[in-house]
C-alpha cells in the first residue's frame, strides 16, 4: 500500500528531527544561527514572514500565510502584522501586550488563532523555525536562562543576544543538585510545538468560575509528594502543567476572555508587562508567549466601562476583526467551508455562492451619506469593480466614513446554514442561486430573535440579490448566444478603437479596402457610448480617458483588452448583447422551440457546461428563467 509508504517515511522523518546535546554544543548552534535563540513573537513573525508576502499595485501588502483560510480581511491582518508582530519581533514594547482580537460572531476570530497555532506546530518542525530547550523542564525553557545575570551583558558583547527571564524552579534546582552548578553540562533538546502533546501551545476557555481553579492557568501543587519533599516550595511537590506554564516560547489562546472571572486574569497584568506570574510558593516564574484572546463588541464596551479593569487594558493591544465585506471573498469562504463537508453528488451552479455573498455583504454595509452612493455601487466598489459615476478616490472615502464598518450584519455561519439546508432539501441534484435565496427567506421565518424591522431589511436585501442575480442570468445567457464572443468583443473594441484615436488625434482614417479616407465613424462611436449613459458632452473626456489608459498600460509593457477598462468593457457587451436580445429572447421563452431554435439552445446549453461551470439541469433551468424574464 502506497499510504503504509508515505508513513513509513514520515516516522522517519520525525526521527529525523529529533537532537539532543549539551548547553555547549547548543551555544554553537547559537552563534551560528541566532535566529534559533529569538523570543515567541520573533518566532511568530518569522513564521508569517516564511510563508511568502505579496506586495499589491496600490502599496499594501499581502500575507500568504492567512490567505488560504481567511478571505476578505487583508488590510486588517496587514495591520494586525505591520502594528503587532513586526515591532513586536523587534523587542519593541508592543511585544508586552496582550492581543484581543475583537469582532462579530463567525468573523474569523478564531480562525485565525487556530491557524497561528497550526503554523507554529508545522514551523517548529522546520530548520527555519526550530525550537530547542532545557531537557526535561516542564516549560521546555529557553537553555540561555542557564547564562548567569552577571554575566549577560558579556554575553550579549559576544554572541550579539540580549537574554531575558530566569531559570524556572525546577532547572534551577536541577542545575544546583545533578550538575553542581555547572551550566555547561545541562542537556538540551529539540522540542516540537504541539497542542495535542501540551508544548509550546495551549488554550485556555472559562467555565464555572465557581469550580474553575487558578491553577488551570499556573498549575497546582501536587499533595501526594508533600510527605516525599517536605515541604510546599520544593518544586519536585509542584505540577507545572498550567495553560501558562505549557504555551512557554509559544502561543496561548483565551477563549472568550472577558466572560473569564477577573481572578483569571490578574495574572495576565505581570505576565504582559514583565514577561512573568505567579504560581504556587515560588519566586515570579518567567514565561516567553504570545497571549491571544477574543470577544465581541459587547463584551470588550462593558469591560472598558469598567474602571476596575484600566490596568489590563492598558496592557491590551485590540485588533477588529470585522466581517469581510467583498463579494468574491465572501463566495470563496462558502465554498470553502462546503468543501469541507461531506456532502457530494450535488452541483451548485455558478452565481448561487455569488447571490448569497451579495445579500451577505448588503446586509454589513452601513448607508453612506455620500450623494448617489447605493448600497449596490458600494458594494461593488469595495469588490474592486469600477462604478460609473464615482473617483479614483471614492473607494478610501467610504472606508473612512465608518469605523465600525462590518461589525455587524448576517453572519457566514447563518447562510451556509441555509445553503447547506438548500442542498439537502428534496434530494435535488443541483441547487441554483434561486433555491438558496428562498432557503435565506425561509431561515428569517424561523429566526425568533430576529425583530420585525430587521427582517423587513434583510428581505429588501434578498431582493436586490436577486436583481443581481437576474442581471447576471441575462449576462450569462446573452454572452453564451455570441459566437466567438471574445473574437466579436475584440473585433467591436479594435473598430472603435481606431475611430476614438482619429477623433482624438483629428486625422481622418484610410479604407482598407478602396483606400479612400474617411471621417471617424461617429454613428459607431456613439452607438457604444450611449449604451452606458455617455452623453454628448461627455463623449470627449470619455474618449481621452480610454486612449490614457492605453498608454498607462504600454508604458508597464501591457496590453490593452477589451476588459481592460470596466465601463468599455459593459458599452461593448451592451452592443453585442443588444444585437441579440430579440433572437435570445425568442430562442429561450419558445414553448415549443423549431428545429433551428432546438439546435441554437442545445449549442447554447453546451457553452453554458463547458465553459461556464453549468450542469445540464442548471443550464437548462437558466434559460428557462432568462426567456420568463425577457418575455416580461
Amino acid at each position: 500500500m502506497v499510504f503504509l509508504d508515505k508513513l513509513a517515511d514520515f516516522r522517519v522523518k520525525e526521527q529525523g528531527l529529533h537532537w539532543e546535546g549539551t548547553f555547549v554544543q547548543y551555544l554553537e548552534k547559537v552563534r551560528e544561527r541566532p535566529e534559533i535563540a529569538g523570543l515567541a513573537h520573533d518566532r511568530i513573525y518569522r513564521m508569517i514572514e516564511a510563508a511568502g508576502i505579496e506586495e499589491k499595485e496600490d502599496g499594501r501588502r499581502e500575507y500568504k500565510f492567512f490567505s488560504s483560510e481567511l478571505f476578505g480581511l487583508e488590510d486588517d491582518l496587514q495591520t494586525l502584522v505591520e502594528e503587532y508582530f513586526r515591532p513586536a519581533a523587534q523587542r519593541l514594547d508592543v511585544r508586552k501586550r496582550l492581543l484581543l482580537l475583537m469582532g462579530p460572531v463567525s468573523g474569523g476570530k478564531s480562525t485565525l488563532v487556530a491557524l497561528l497555532k497550526q503554523g507554529l506546530e508545522k514551523f517548529s518542525r522546520t530548520e527555519a523555525g526550530a525550537v530547542y530547550a532545557i531537557a526535561g523542564c516542564p516549560m521546555q525553557e529557553e537553555p540561555l536562562h542557564l547564562v548567569p545575570m552577571e554575566l549577560r551583558e558579556d554575553f550579549r558583547r559576544e554572541f550579539g543576544i540580549k537574554v531575558e527571564g530566569e531559570l524556572c524552579p525546577v532547572c534551577r534546582m536541577r542545575l544546583e543538585t545533578e550538575y553542581g552548578g555547572r551550566a555547561e553540562l545541562m542537556p538540551v533538546k529539540r522540542v516540537l510545538f504541539s497542542e495535542v502533546n501540551r508544548s509550546g501551545i495551549g488554550t485556555f476557555a472559562p467555565s464555572d468560575p465557581k469550580s474553575q481553579d487558578i491553577a488551570d492557568l499556573t498549575g497546582s501543587i501536587d499533595f501526594s509528594t508533600i510527605t516525599q519533599y517536605g515541604s510546599e516550595s520544593d518544586p519536585r511537590a509542584y505540577r507545572f502543567d498550567g495553560e501558562l506554564n505549557k504555551a512557554n516560547r509559544g502561543l496561548m489562546e483565551f477563549q472568550e476572555m472577558l466572560k473569564c472571572d477577573e481572578k483569571f486574569l490578574w495574572n495576565l497584568l505581570s505576565l504582559t508587562q514583565e514577561g512573568n506570574f505567579k504560581a504556587g510558593r515560588f519566586a515570579l516564574i518567567s514565561a516567553d508567549e504570545l497571549i491571544v484572546a477574543h470577544t465581541n463588541e459587547t463584551e470588550y464596551r462593558t469591560f472598558i466601562a469598567n474602571k476596575k479593569n484600566e490596568a489590563l487594558h492598558s496592557r491590551m493591544i485590540v485588533m477588529r476583526i470585522p466581517y469581510n465585506l467583498k463579494v468574491t471573498q465572501e463566495e470563496k469562504i462558502y465554498r470553502k467551508l462546503i468543501g469541507q463537508s461531506n456532502i457530494r453528488g450535488v452541483h451548485i451552479a455558478p452565481g448561487a455562492l455569488w447571490t448569497s455573498a451579495v445579500f451577505s455583504v448588503l446586509s454589513r454595509l452601513k448607508e453612506s451619506k455620500k450623494p448617489g452612493m447605493d448600497p449596490l455601487k458600494k458594494m461593488y466598489l469595495y469588490d474592486g469593480t469600477e462604478v460609473e459615476g464615482t473617483k479614483s478616490g471614492d473607494l478610501q472615502e467610504l472606508r473612512r466614513e465608518f469605523t465600525d464598518e462590518g461589525m455587524s450584519g448576517v453572519d457566514p455561519r447563518y447562510v451556509i446554514n441555509r445553503i447547506s439546508s438548500a442542498l439537502l432539501k428534496g434530494d435535488k441534484s443541483c441547487i441554483n442561486a434561486l433555491d438558496v435565496l428562498k432557503s435565506l427567506k425561509e431561515g428569517l421565518d424561523q429566526h425568533a430573535s430576529i425583530t420585525k424591522e430587521e427582517r423587513e431589511r434583510l428581505l429588501n436585501f434578498i431582493n436586490l440579490a436577486r436583481k443581481e442575480f437576474d442581471h447576471k442570468a441575462r449576462t450569462e445567457v446573452q454572452r453564451a448566444f455570441v459566437y466567438s464572443f471574445e473574437e466579436s468583443a475584440h473585433t467591436v473594441m479594435n473598430n472603435y478603437l481606431d475611430n476614438v484615436e482619429a477623433y482624438c488625434n483629428g486625422f481622418k482614417l484610410r479604407d482598407p479596402i478602396t483606400e479612400e479616407e474617411r471621417e471617424p465613424d461617429e454613428k459607431l462611436m456613439r452607438s457604444i457610448e450611449e449604451g452606458i449613459g455617455v452623453t454628448e458632452n461627455q463623449k470627449r473626456a470619455f474618449r481621452e480617458e480610454i486612449l490614457i489608459k492605453i498608454s498607462s498600460l504600454a508604458r508597464r509593457g501591457k496590453r490593452f483588452e477589451y476588459t481592460s477598462h470596466e465601463r468599455l468593457k459593459e458599452a461593448i457587451e451592451k452592443k453585442l448583447f443588444e444585437d441579440l436580445r430579440d433572437v435570445v429572447k425568442i430562442t429561450t421563452s419558445a414553448k415549443t422551440p423549431d428545429e433551428n431554435q432546438l439546435k441554437r439552445i442545445n449549442e447554447v446549453s453546451g457553452r453554458l457546461i463547458d465553459h461556464h461551470g453549468y450542469c445540464a439541469v442548471c443550464a437548462n433551468e437558466l434559460l428557462k428563467y432568462v426567456g420568463s424574464l425577457l418575455g416580461r
